[in-house]
């Protein structure tokens, strides 16, 4: 049976996964369609937020385990398959010939560099923005990586005209590994000194969790497009952390000095970047946009609010998991002892005195004068 962008007849589709925070917009997404949707999870999180079981009944098996799964969909055929959990290797491998479209879904660090940017990759540094062209890591990338690769090839293997997604950061309700909430709850305890790596300047593709659901399901939408494809997945706008970080303190009414320190000392800085590195990791998602149509559901500030305004009625007081996985210890005695250390440090800095102060040169068109007092060179 095949399905295209030109069918409008009811599909009969599965979902694996379904309870994640992009699970419920695809699931709901699908059935507003007027498809038959069922999902396939683990059972230990039922959420108000998918329709009701007598619309959407649910399977609960291990999709991590290969018999689990097999036993579970047992003398079952789909005409698509939305693979969003579970063992992915092992899932392609048993849904060979029992579905017409799988639509997986996978992570951006496969790109040569993004898990070590000074490995293998010359000049240092991910290529940016990585396209879905771009090489791959090699054997010399770490073996989670690898392994994320190896999926890939395994998803094509077994399902030629599979489209697969490359996800982001997620952000929005429910995230499971929330960054955000670092500069949340620094917030909510009054802290009024933000230390970030290199100015914060960093960027890292992320998008919020109804946009990436969107993605997903255009990927249906336009099957005859997304066939044998692979997308990047990301928000048309992206925000780097000292954006993220004025939003986040602007919707809780908060005011904090930004301090930049160099990435090597800005520790307590690390959680914000989830990377061992200050390098940006920017996925190209210029080919979802053209192939699909990709644009935008929701902006991608405004959604950011909203994930604040969720994190702060939803974390307060129930954070412990939450911050175990970010590894903040949000350590405010220490943060002040390296605040003070860097403040004389960069006081002597200051002190070197130059028998020319260097400038900035002729294209320069910042202000006049800069913090650290170096002058602009541009002429009136």
């Amino acid at each position: 049976m095949s399905f295209n962008e030109g069918d409008r007849k009811r599909v009969k589709i599965l979902v694996i996964g379904g309870t994640g925070p992009t699970g419920p917009a695809i699931v709901n997404g699908l059935v507003s369609r007027g498809h038959d949707v069922t999902i396939l999870h683990s059972g230990k999180h039922e959420l108000d937020t998918l329709p009701d079981l007598s619309v959407v009944p649910h399977i609960h098996a291990n999709a991590f385990d290969e018999d689990s799964f097999k036993e579970a969909i047992s003398g079952q055929e789909y005409d698509v398959v939305f693979a969003m959990y579970g063992r992915l290797r092992s899932i392609s491998k048993i849904l060979e010939g029992r579905t017409d479209h799988l639509i997986s879904i996978g992570g951006v660090p496969v790109y040569a560099g993004f898990s070590d940017p000074e490995q293998d990759v010359w000049p240092r540094g991910v290529r940016v923005p990585a396209r879905e062209n771009s090489r791959l890591a090699g054997v010399e990338a770490a073996i989670k990586i690898r392994k994320i690769c190896e999926t890939e090839e395994t998803v094509f293997q077994y399902h030629p005209t599979a489209t697969h997604l490359r996800y982001p950061y997620i952000y929005g309700p429910n995230q499971i590994l929330p960054m955000e909430w670092s500069l949340v709850r620094r917030a909510l305890d009054g802290r009024r000194h933000l230390i970030l790596a290199d100015g914060g300047l960093s960027i890292t593709t992320s998008a919020f969790a109804g946009n990436a659901a969107h993605s997903v399901l255009l990927c249906l939408d336009h099957a005859d497009s997304s066939r044998g494809e692979i997308f990047n997945v990301g928000d048309d706008r992206q925000l780097d952390v000292y954006m993220t970080a004025q939003v986040v303190a602007e919707e809780l009414g908060h005011e904090w000095e930004i301090l930049s320190f160099p990435h090597e000392l800005a520790r307590p800085g690390y959680p914000l970047l989830q990377h061992h590195s200050p390098s940006h990791r920017l996925s190209d998602t210029s080919k979802i946009r053209e192939r699909l149509n990709y644009r935008d559901l929701f902006d991608p500030v405004v959604s950011l609010r909203e994930t604040v305004r969720w994190q702060k009625d939803n974390l307060v007081g129930n954070s412990d998991s939450i911050e175990k996985i970010l590894q903040d210890p949000f350590d405010y005695r220490a943060e002040d002892e390296l605040i003070d250390l860097y403040r004389k440090f960069a006081t002597s800095c200051q002190g070197v005195r130059f028998d020319s102060e260097p400038g900035f040169g002729f294209g320069y068109y910042g202000p006049r004068e800069n913090p650290g007092g170096a002058r602009g060179s541009y002429r009136d």
